[in-house]
């Protein structure tokens, strides 16, 4: 059973024909009758059962893949296994044959091959931008091998060169844009720079056809005319560099018409303002000690034959660039008057500037990373010796390029890059912190996952969020990247300190309904007597409902009851600040107690530290001493509503001098000389002296801490007001602390 006529059209068949037995030509010796003869079977088995129609875009896939393949082996190298992997990938891709089938007949290098082919066509479906780097990247990672990237740049090559005259005008600029931003940058950093020039000058024809036809037009002379002017050129060299003793070997070449564009642009003239259109490279085989020397003799050669652009000249031997480039430039005028670049340098130098750290493409600006330039100088490497078997080099080549790395796709094609082992929770978080803070799962290629979903490179992540979702803690056992870490131990404290707020409120407005005052020194007492010493964990813990709020207000009763119970046997006398020397002729008590009993042994109590002038109570603890608190004080109420029966009368004597403990608290601006204006006023009243200062600052402001003594409340309170006054004091209280 033949072949419909139909399937080919009439130049379709003579093309295939022709390119058939071309390919089996630069195949032999190392492709078998056998092999021949099942692809041969596969290929005619599946167009008789109509499976290999055309695409949507009206192109034959079999003449596409027999077309690549003579490519491959005419630019690239006459490869067995490449070329029946090209010849049978579509039908695999497309389910007709299984890769386990090829590997049975054709061996597991070329199923290898197939599955790096069809797992880089999944890439295409996720819509991703080809310029952005990453994509790149990925591309390397997912082809596995680079004989696979040979294959597409061989494919492309193709396809550019057949859709010139295709209808379908986006399908020509889709293709063009890949081939400029993905296939030509790759031909150039594997030194194939015929296909990467190619690549560039149709992509500029199909992309700029007004600016392509106005350079091709403009250049006159067709190619070969160019190539016998460079010949021309070339001629009076040879002879002079000859007849000096060296020895050398010249290239030629005529830019690119892409090139000539890009630097019409960069240079902003026209064609004919431009310089070196056409290029010469001498390469001199010279010893290290004699290089210097042999340039600077071509460098004369050359300028004697043809007149020097003095302007153009770029002398990087005597001074070489810091990336280790060196080579004599000049720009001399040719015959015609053409402009002409002339590099010279040795085979050292070019070595260097080929595949050292001032490779060609690096040299001219593309983008790449430094593991990926020394893998790809040394593919060019095998490529450019011409030894035999050079895919069976390369064919060993590590390819994990990337393997610290994953780059995973968004739903709208955005690709981003990640390291390895990030989760689902990560790529939230590097998407945005409120994702990754609200991040309750995802969908990978549609399948739902959890937030400790390891990523993989190709993956296509869609977060999954909810606004009563919150980090936690453990959620830093998922995460990988810094940038997650830091965002969710943020919004864990912050959760924290907002859960602990509220528990202290609750906890106030527990107090308050039991009309118990709640000293902040006495909880603090409280909490740190409970083990905790962080106050934020015991409100947390709190919050959480890990203690009984009424057994915490039971226990600060149970404080507060336990210190007005402590008695100390002294005077009142020794409980005043010691500093102060009282007058001897006022050495009579201050406080009258109950009807003026003497003899009793009383104490300032420290909860309130009452001053001469306010308004007091005194308690009768169990010892018959009496401790005096202030009315207001909020462990006096609890004393008055628990033990009414031992409150005792008590009310100052009228006698001024002595000197009383008072705690003031000052918040202000954290200002030059706050501090100094704060104490300059206290130390000029006569009757006040500063026992004590403890200062805090942060963000700008302060809060202190200022312990005086001072004879009475009216002084007290004339020393606030002074205090107030002062610029850049907030506010001045008097503290129970």
């Amino acid at each position: 059973m033949t072949i419909p006529q139909e399937y080919f059209t009439q130049d379709e068949s003579k093309t295939v024909l022709s390119q058939a037995k071309a390919l089996l030509r630069l195949l032999r010796p190392d492709i078998s009758i056998s092999d021949v003869n099942n692809v041969h079977r596969i290929i005619k088995d599946e167009i008789l059962s109509g499976n290999l129609s055309r695409d949507k875009y009206g192109i034959n896939p079999t003449v596409r893949n027999l077309n690549t393949a003579l490519l491959l082996a005419q630019t690239i190298a006459p490869d067995r296994d490449m070329t029946i992997a090209t010849l049978l990938y579509d039908m695999c891709r497309k389910g007709l044959i299984s890769t386990d089938d090829v590997d049975k007949t054709f061996g597991n290098d070329v199923a290898k091959l197939v599955k790096g082919l069809i797992k880089v066509s999944q890439l295409y479906v996720k819509q991703a931008a080809v310029e952005d780097d990453n994509f790149h990247k990925l591309l390397l990672t997912f082809a596995e091998d680079i004989r696979v990237i040979l294959i597409m740049i061989a494919d492309r090559l193709g396809m550019m060169r057949v859709i010139g005259n295709h209808p379908n005008e986006k399908l020509v600029r889709d293709i063009s844009m890949e081939s400029r931003y993905l296939y030509a940058p790759l031909a150039h950093r594997l030194g194939l720079y015929t296909i990467k020039s190619e690549l560039e000058d149709l992509s500029l024809k199909y992309l700029n056809n007004k600016v392509y036809s106005q350079i091709s037009l403009k250049l006159s002379d067709t190619k070969a005319e160019r190539e016998a002017y460079i010949d021309n050129f070339i001629s009076p060299i040879r002879k002079a560099l000859t007849a000096a003793g060296l020895k050398y070997e010249i290239k030629g070449r005529t830019k690119s018409i892409n090139s000539i564009w890009n630097k019409m642009k960069n240079k902003d003239v026209d064609l004919n303002g431009m310089y070196d259109l056409f290029a010469i490279r001498i390469i001199l085989d010279s010893d290290l000690k004699s290089e210097k020397k042999d340039c600077w003799l071509a460098y004369s050669v050359v300028t004697d034959i043809y007149t020097a652009n003095v302007s153009r000249h770029k002398d990087w031997i005597s001074i070489p660039k810091s990336n280790g480039y060196e080579s004599l430039h000049i720009t001399v005028k040719g015959p015609q008057d053409k402009w002409v670049e002339v590099q010279i340098r040795t085979k050292r130098m070019d070595a260097i500037a080929e595949h050292g750290l001032a490779a060609h493409w690096k040299y001219k600006g593309i983008k790449s990373e430094e593991n990926l330039d020394q893998w790809m100088n040394n593919v060019r490497e095998v490529l450019e010796a011409g030894s035999k078997g050079p895919m069976q080099l390369i064919r060993d080549m590590n390819m994990n390029l990337y393997e610290k790395e994953v780059f995973v796709f968004t739903p709208k094609g955005d690709l981003f890059k990640l390291p390895m082992g990030a989760t689902l929770l990560d790529f939230a978080f590097h998407i945005h912190s409120k994702v990754g803070c609200s991040c309750i799962g995802g969908k990978v290629d549609g399948k739902n996952q959890k937030i400790n979903y390891k990523l993989r490179s190709g993956d296509t992540v869609e977060i999954l969020t909810s606004s009563t979702q919150v980090p936690r803690q453990d959620w830093l056992k998922i995460v990988v990247t810094s940038k997650a870490r830091n965002k969710i131990k943020q919004a864990v404290n912050e959760a924290r300190v907002k859960r602990a707020d509220n528990a202290k409120e609750m906890l106030q407005r527990r107090f308050k309904n039991r009309k118990i005052d709640l000293e902040e020194a006495n909880l603090m007492r409280l909490i740190k007597k409970m083990g905790y010493k962080v106050a934020t964990d015991f409100f947390v813990d709190l919050d959480e409902g890990k203690m009984d709020i009424n057994n915490i207000i039971e226990q600060y009763l149970a404080l507060l009851e336990k210190q007005s119970e402590h008695v100390v046997h002294e005077t009142a006398q020794n409980f005043v600040l010691q500093q102060v020397q009282a007058d001897d002729s006022q050495s009579d008590d201050i406080l009258v107690i109950d009807n003026n009993v003497k003899g009793i042994n009383y104490k300032l109590s420290r909860c309130c530290n009452p001053i001469f002038g306010d308004r007091i109570i005194g308690f009768v603890a169990s010892d018959g001493a009496v401790k005096i608190h202030r009315s207001d004080c909020g462990n006096a109420r609890h004393l008055l509503e628990k033990y009414p029966y031992r409150i005792i009368k008590t009310q100052w004597s009228g006698k001024l001098g002595k000197q009383f403990a008072a705690t003031l608290k000052v918040v202000g601006h954290d200002d030059i000389g706050i501090v100094a204006n704060i104490t300059s006023v206290i130390n000029k009243e006569g009757d006040t002296i500063l026992r004590n200062i403890s200062i805090n600052s942060s963000g700008g402001l302060f809060e202190g801490y200022l312990v005086v003594g001072v004879s009475s409340i009216a002084r007290l309170d004339e020393l606030i007001k002074k205090i107030k006054t002062l610029k850049g004091v907030k506010d001045v209280q008097r503290s129970t602390n």
